[in-house]
């Protein structure tokens, strides 16, 4: 027979863990799976959570207010119950959005691929950065490739310029304030004022142009993508070497990436600015 010690014995009777400080990731972890149950029940409350989880009401409260905090949850003192919050239906939204996006894309992106001959691409803004959601691929043995999921700067980007030009310039110094423009060949547009021209540029003509300012030999043609609020929440272009996007090519694709955006843009259920 094992002999168990003092402290075993002062525990007997409790949960498990329950003394233990818990990590944060168990914290999260935990706070998580609160969220999952009010999600999934369309709201609880304190006594159901605590039952349902084995967790003492206390730390309930503790994980359900922080949570609450977060806009995460929302609690109705009259009912007792806590249910979704806003945020949390904001972050689903944005799930759905993209998810959308991406697979509502591909026949565009072919479509893009098939009339260029050059990797077609669909990315969104983030933080300041560009975020490639999905991409059909050139044929040709020398060609772009980004992987889903890759970040870029937004302002050595075509996509990224095309969704800048549709803000204002206000806008856009103040998302650039106390900002460094990186550098990376001798075409990139790293002060305000030289991306402040460009952008203009773009708004006249409708498209975007990454004239060899992220990468020596590249080129990229863009066109933003709006939603139903007329906001630029995507681009999708066309990339490939600089020797097959030659000036006179820019201007000929220029309009059919600026038509197929458009058309994506209408798939999407959104709408243009003008058009609001």
């Amino acid at each position: 027979m094992a002999l168990q010690s003092t402290a075993a014995k002062g525990r007997r009777g409790r949960k498990a863990g329950e003394n233990a400080v818990p990590s944060s990731v168990q914290v999260l972890d935990r706070s998580l799976h609160l969220l999952s149950i009010v999600a999934d029940n369309d709201g609880s409350t304190l006594t159901d959570l605590a039952d349902h989880t084995g967790m003492a009401p206390s730390t309930v409260h503790r994980l359900l207010t922080s949570l609450a905090n977060h806009g995460m949850l929302a609690h109705d003192p009259e009912s007792g119950e806590w249910t979704v919050g806003v945020r949390a239906f904001e972050i689903g939204n944005a799930f759905l959005r993209y998810r959308k996006l991406g697979s509502i894309s591909r026949p565009f992106l072919k479509e893009l691929m098939d009339a260029c001959g050059e990797t077609a691409n669909v990315a969104i803004e983030d933080e300041g950065d560009v975020v490639f959601i999905s991409q059909i691929e050139s044929h040709a043995p020398m060609r772009a490739f980004f992987r889903p999921g890759r970040r870029g700067p937004i302002h050595a980007s075509g996509i990224g310029k095309a969704i800048l030009s549709t803000w204002s310039d206000t806008d856009i110094g103040q998302m650039l304030s106390g900002k460094t423009l990186a550098h990376f060949t001798d075409r990139t547009l790293d002060t305000l004022p030289a991306l402040l021209k460009d952008i203009q540029q773009i708004r006249a003509r409708g498209w975007s142009i990454d004239d060899e300012e992220h990468t020596l030999g590249m080129r990229c043609i863009a066109a933003p993508v709006f939603n139903e609020h007329g906001e630029a929440i995507a681009g999708i272009s066309i990339s490939g070497p600089a020797v097959r996007l030659p000036r006179n090519k820019l201007d000929v694709f220029g309009p059919v990436i600026r038509r197929t955006a458009d058309e994506l843009t209408q798939a999407m259920g959104g709408r243009k600015p003008h058009e609001l």
